[in-house]
């Protein structure tokens, strides 16, 4: 997700200046893993749509387990 928002940001494809980004995406996207990181926390419960559409369990289990790869216990926000 990091890497996303830091080739968002770089890459004149989106919201940047830079034609061929990749470089500056490698270099930079540690940086931006906070932000990944707080969109990760939002998406912890999935709305009504989306637990129609799966098992809101093993969603959350699933960004449970990414977040503690980042944050330790996701339970402590």
């Amino acid at each position: 997700m990091a890497r996303v928002i830091a080739a968002d940001r770089l890459s004149a494809n989106a919201e940047g200046f830079e034609t061929s980004a990749a470089d500056e995406v490698d270099a930079e996207w540690r940086l931006y893993i906070g932000q990944g990181v707080a969109v990760l926390k939002t998406l912890r419960e999935p709305d009504i749509v989306m637990a129609n559409a799966g098992d809101a369990d093993v969603w959350h289990a699933m960004v449970a387990a990414a977040l503690v790869d980042f944050d330790g216990d996701p339970s402590q926000d």
